[in-house]
């Protein structure tokens, strides 16, 4: 089976090629002969009801500052041109990253889009894993300021986070005794209007914030994600480091709880936040971690998503 791939990505030339792992899956997508175009979500485009992307054909190679040969752009009509979309640009959450989605949707399930747009819209990570009761430790999402103290008072230590942010920006560690609360949520509501969320600080998190990979709603593997000495934010991008760890039983129990409406969903490949024995984040749109996993002699993540993208394709 030879299918047509296009990834909405942010710019490929710009990627590190060593932890990408759109990367990984389009040199997978390449390995099994699939043909792979890339465009930025700035090029799609939607009229008379025909979703149109300003695409790129693209051949990729291992080779770090040489790793992609983009042809001349080409006009797609994703409906009839493609079978496969890779909804792979990273956050934030906004309303442009909402409007794609609602593009999108126009040509799902015809093309494949890996994930399901409708889904990505209805379960914005931070959001999504409060479906799932008894998972997460005591979290609060509001822009209530007498909740939030309110919230600090029962639990002490916590972590104060933007709602739709990602790659760990504007997450801090206050204590119960931090003076600076107030300022911390004025400067939020000077960017913007969105709710923060607050949760109790997991002391856990010293040993790392472990990000399991999950294909079609079955535990593929998992990364430990170890922040930086003195740090709260385990994120690869912020300072952490990945190493090596094996699901434990809790994990496993945790992806049994939220598999099935993974799978319902059309989220095929998903990324939870694990810190101790808490469930933090259910990340859908882009989740990393599959190049450090095969480094370290786990499975491949991106063939086994693979595996699955075509044997969809190949019942219709």
């Amino acid at each position: 089976m030879s299918l047509k791939v296009a990834v909405q990505m942010d710019p490929v030339e710009g990627i590190n090629i060593e932890t990408d792992s759109s990367f990984l899956m389009m040199m997978e997508a390449q390995s099994r002969g699939h043909r792979l175009w890339v465009y930025t979500p700035d090029k799609l485009s939607l009229e008379e009801g025909r979703v149109r992307a300003r695409a790129r054909p693209a051949t990729l190679r291992a080779v770090k500052g040489d790793h992609v040969t983009l042809g001349e752009p080409v006009l797609l009509d994703l409906a009839d041109d493609i079978d496969v979309v890779l909804m792979r640009q990273d956050p934030p959450f906004d309303m442009a990253y909402i409007t794609a989605t609602h593009f999108l949707d126009k040509v799902h399930p015809k093309v494949l889009v890996v994930n399901n747009p409708t889904e990505v819209r209805n379960a914005p990570e931070k959001l999504f894993v409060t479906d799932f009761p008894g998972v997460q430790p005591p979290t609060l999402i509001t822009s209530d300021i007498d909740a939030i103290y309110d919230f600090r008072e029962r639990h002490g230590d916590m972590v104060l986070k933007p709602l739709y942010g990602g790659g760990g920006s504007g997450v801090v560690r206050l204590k119960a005794d931090d003076p600076n609360l107030d300022a911390l949520l004025e400067l939020h509501a000077m960017i913007s209007r969105e709710q923060v969320i607050a949760q109790k600080f997991i002391p856990a998190v010293s040993k790392g914030d472990k990000r399991v990979l999950l294909v079609d709603g079955e535990p593929v593997g998992a990364i430990n994600r170890i922040p930086a000495e003195g740090q709260v934010r385990s994120n690869l991008a912020r300072g952490g480091r990945a190493a090596a760890v094996e699901l434990t039983a809790r994990d496993l129990e945790l992806c049994a709880i939220i598999g099935p409406e993974l799978k319902r969903r059309g989220l095929l490949f998903v990324g939870i936040d694990v810190i101790g024995d808490y469930l933090t984040e259910i990340n859908v749109t882009s989740p990393t971690g599959a190049q450090q996993l095969k480094r370290f002699g786990g499975a491949d993540a991106a063939a086994v998503l693979f595996d699955r993208i075509e044997a969809i394709r190949s019942n219709g």
